[in-house]
C-alpha cells in the first residue's frame, strides 16, 4: 500500500504550479478571491454578523483588502461552493504562514515546497492561498486513495482493496481535479469516509447482537466494546456526512444510505437515524455557519395548490438556499447561461459515460469499471429472495464485522447520484468524481471473482498498466508551460504596447501580467475588448450585434482564441446563432483578413506521441494551415471530442491572429449572411 500511495502522491503533487498561479481555473479563482477576505475576527461581537463578519462567504466585509488584487467592500457576493474547502484552505494557508520561517531552513531553497508553500518566494496572498490550497486538495485526494483501500479490505479482501486503491491512484480525472482548489475532491473524500464508517457501524452492530446471544447462553456479560465501537463509527459517519454536504450540497444524497443503515441498526432505527441527522446537522452548522445565519437574500417559493390546501408564496431569505437554487437552475439548463450551451445536443448519461471512457478513466479502466457496476447491481438483485426479500451475504470471502447490506449501502449512494447528475443538462465531468471510487472498487472486486487466474491476472495487469501509462502521459502536461503563459510571453515580445487585442467573452483574455526577460510586464499594456459571439441568441444574434463585433475587428491588431470554449459551441448551433455561427469559419479560413501568427498547446504525451482532443471536428471547422502544421509537427492520435471542462483550464489549444489585411467594418460585415 505504501508504494501505491507514493505513486498517487507523485501524480497529484507534480505540477501544483501548473499555471504559474495565474488563476486560470474560474471556480478556483473565485474561491481563492473570497478566501483572501476570510480572517480570524478581531471583534467577536461582530464575528457572526452577516454584513460585518470576516467569516461570511456571502458578503464582502466592509474592510476587505488584499495586496495585489481588487477586493470589493461592504456588498453581497454569490458563493455557490461548499464552505468546508474554503475554510480548510484558509486554515492551511495561515498554518503555512506561521510555520514557514521555521521550516524553510530545513529544505532546499529551490524546492517548490520551500518557495511556494512555505512562501519563501514572497507570493502575494492571492497566489499563496492558491499554492497551499492546491497542495491540500492533493492531500485530500490522496486520503481518498487510502480510504478506498480500507473500504475494499472491509468489504472484500486486502487484495481487492489494494487493486481498487491502485486503480484510483492512477485515475486521470482524480489526478487532474487534485490540482484544483475546488469542492469536488473534498466531497468525494468525506463521502467515502462516511460510507466506510456506516458499513463498520452496521457490521459491529450485527456482530455484537450475535455475540450477545451467545453470551447469554453461556452466562457471560455482554461485550461493551462492541457497543462503544458501534456508537463511535455511527457518530463518525454522521460527522463525515455533515462535512460532505458542507463541501458540496449534492452530498445530501447520502441520506439514502444513512436511512438504509439506520433501518438495519436495530429495532430502534428511529433513534439511530435521529442521532445521525442531529450530528450531521450540527457538523454542517459548525463548518457552514452562515448557511444558517445569513438570511439577507431573497428566495421565493411560488404559491402552490396541494390538493385542497393552498400554500402561499414564501420568502425563505437564506443566501445559502439562494445559491443552491441558482446552481440547480444552472445544471438543469434553465436561464440560458452562455457557458452551459456547450452541452446542447448532448445525451443524458451517455455523454458522461463517453467522456469518462475517452478521458476521465481511459477505455480499458472505464469499460471494466462500468461493466463491474452492472455486475454489482446484478449480484445484489440475485441475492434478494423474491417474496421474503431476505438479504444474503455476497462477500468474496467471509470476514468478521461484515454486514450483508454493505454493498447495498454503496449502491444506495451510487445509483441516486448516477440518475440525478447523469440527467443534468450541464455535464461537467467532475460531477461524477464522487462516483468513481465505488466504480473502481467494484472493478477490482469483479476481477477477483473471476475463476480463471490467468484471465484475472492478465486483464488486471493490462488495465493497470495502460491506465498508469495514460496517467504518466497526462502528468507530463504539467512539465510544459501553460499555453496562456506562452502566448502572453509571445505578445509581450512581439506586439507593440498599446495594440488593441480582442478576446472572446466568457473566455479568458491575454496577455497575463508576468515577468518577461527579467522585466515585469502588465496586461494593461494592451487594451482589451471582447467579442460577444457567445452572448446573444435567437433574435439577439442580429445585425446590431454583428456591427459591434466587426467594428472591433476592423480596429484591432490581434485576436486571441485561447480555447475552444466559443468555437466549440457557436458553430454547432446555427439555430441559436444564425449570424455568429459563421464567424469562426471566416476567421480560420483567412476571409476576415486575420492570419494566425502563433499557436501553442500541450497534450498528454508518452514516448513522443501525443493524445490530442479533436476540438475542430464536432463544430465542423477546418483549422487554419498554421494550426494544422503545428498539430502535425509531432506524431499523435486524434482521440475524439473532449468535454470543455477537461481541457480548457490546463491544456487548451491557443491561437493568436494578427490583423494583416486591415479590412474595414463594411467589408467585414459584407462577408456575413444576415437572414
Amino acid at each position: 500500500m505504501g508504494l501505491i500511495l507514493l505513486v498517487a502522491a507523485v501524480f497529484r503533487f507534480t505540477g501544483i504550479n501548473w499555471d504559474d498561479y495565474h488563476h486560470y481555473h474560474p471556480d478556483e479563482r473565485y474561491i481563492t478571491w473570497v478566501a483572501t477576505t476570510i480572517e480570524w475576527p478581531v471583534d467577536w461581537q461582530t464575528a457572526f454578523s452577516p454584513t460585518e463578519s470576516s467569516f461570511n462567504p456571502f458578503y464582502w466585509p466592509p474592510d476587505a483588502a488584499s495586496d495585489g488584487i481588487e477586493v470589493p467592500q461592504d456588498q453581497p457576493r454569490d458563493f455557490a461552493y461548499g464552505h468546508v474547502p474554503l475554510y480548510l484552505g484558509v486554515l492551511a494557508t495561515r498554518l503555512a504562514e506561521r510555520l514557514g520561517p521555521g521550516l524553510a531552513p530545513l529544505f532546499p531553497e529551490d524546492w517548490l515546497f520551500t518557495r511556494d508553500i512555505l512562501n519563501q518566494g514572497g507570493l502575494i496572498e492571492f497566489r499563496h492561498l492558491t499554492a497551499v490550497s492546491r497542495l491540500l486538495t492533493a492531500l485530500i485526494d490522496l486520503g481518498t486513495v487510502w480510504l478506498v483501500f480500507l473500504l475494499g479490505r472491509q468489504l472484500f479482501s486486502p487484495q481487492v482493496g489494494l487493486l481498487a486503491a491502485a486503480f484510483l491512484a492512477v485515475n486521470v480525472m482524480h489526478i487532474q481535479l487534485a490540482h484544483f482548489f475546488i469542492s469536488d475532491p473534498y466531497q468525494t473524500f468525506f463521502t467515502v469516509a462516511a460510507l466506510l464508517f456506516l458499513i463498520k457501524a452496521v457490521g459491529h452492530r450485527e456482530n455484537r447482537e450475535h455475540r450477545e446471544e451467545r453470551e447469554k447462553t453461556d452466562n457471560r456479560s455482554p461485550l461493551t466494546d462492541y457497543r462503544k465501537l458501534t456508537t463511535v463509527y455511527w457518530l463518525l459517519a454522521s460527522i463525515c456526512i455533515g462535512l460532505a454536504v458542507g463541501s458540496k450540497f449534492s452530498a445530501i444524497l447520502l441520506v439514502f444510505p444513512l436511512m438504509l443503515a439506520a433501518r438495519f441498526m436495530s429495532r430502534r432505527w428511529d433513534f439511530w437515524l435521529g442521532t445521525a441527522v442531529f450530528t450531521a446537522t450540527l457538523t454542517f452548522f459548525l463548518t457552514n455557519p452562515f448557511a444558517m445565519l445569513d438570511f439577507s437574500c431573497e428566495v421565493i417559493t411560488p404559491p402552490m395548490q396541494i390538493g385542497p390546501i393552498s400554500v402561499p408564496a414564501l420568502d425563505w431569505g437564506s443566501c445559502y438556499l439562494e445559491n443552491i437554487a441558482t446552481q440547480n437552475s444552472m445544471v438543469q439548463g434553465e436561464g440560458n447561461i452562455p457557458f452551459t450551451r456547450q452541452y446542447s445536443g448532448t445525451l443524458p448519461y451517455l455523454y458522461f459515460i463517453e467522456m469518462q471512457l475517452r478521458w476521465g478513466m481511459g477505455w480499458p479502466l472505464g469499460l471494466l469499471a462500468f461493466a463491474a457496476s452492472g455486475w454489482a447491481i446484478w449480484r445484489e438483485i440475485k441475492r434478494l429472495e423474491i417474496g421474503s426479500l431476505r438479504l444474503r451475504d455476497w462477500r468474496l470471502e467471509t470476514r468478521n464485522l461484515q454486514s450483508p447490506i454493505s454493498n447495498l449501502l454503496l449502491l444506495a449512494w451510487a445509483i441516486p447520484l448516477f440518475f440525478t447528475t447523469g440527467g443534468f443538462f450541464v455535464k461537467f465531468m467532475r460531477y461524477w468524481q464522487p462516483l468513481m471510487p465505488f466504480l473502481l472498487l467494484w472493478a477490482a472486486a469483479w476481477l477477483f471473482s473471476w475463476q480463471k487466474k490467468w484471465l484475472k491476472l492478465g486483464v488486471g495487469t493490462a488495465v493497470l498498466l495502460t491506465t498508469t501509462l495514460y496517467a504518466l502521459s497526462f502528468v507530463g502536461i504539467y512539465q510544459q508551460p501553460h499555453p496562456w503563459v506562452a502566448a502572453s510571453e509571445w505578445l509581450f515580445r512581439n506586439a507593440e504596447p498599446g495594440a488593441l487585442t480582442l478576446s472572446e467573452q466568457w473566455d479568458d483574455s491575454l496577455p497575463s501580467s508576468m515577468a518577461v526577460d527579467g522585466e515585469i510586464r502588465r496586461r494593461s499594456e494592451f487594451p482589451n475588448a471582447e467579442l460577444t459571439w457567445l452572448t446573444g441568441t435567437g433574435s439577439n444574434d442580429d445585425a446590431e450585434k454583428l456591427a459591434e463585433n466587426v467594428a472591433l475587428l476592423a480596429e484591432a491588431e490581434y485576436v486571441t482564441i485561447v480555447s475552444n470554449r466559443v468555437y466549440g459551441t457557436v458553430p454547432r448551433l446555427p439555430e441559436l446563432y444564425p449570424i455568429s455561427s459563421q464567424y469562426h469559419d471566416l476567421l480560420f479560413s483567412g476571409a476576415l483578413g486575420y492570419e494566425p501568427v502563433y499557436v501553442v498547446g500541450r497534450y498528454p504525451t508518452l514516448f513522443g506521441w501525443q493524445l490530442r482532443p479533436d476540438t475542430f471536428g464536432w463544430p465542423n471547422l477546418t483549422p487554419p494551415p498554421l494550426v494544422d502544421a503545428y498539430l502535425e509537427s509531432r506524431p499523435g492520435l486524434n482521440w475524439g471530442r473532449a468535454d470543455e471542462s477537461f481541457i480548457v483550464y490546463d491544456q487548451p489549444l491557443t491561437i493568436i491572429f494578427e490583423n494583416v489585411e486591415r479590412k474595414t467594418a463594411v467589408e467585414l460585415q459584407a462577408l456575413f449572411t444576415i437572414p
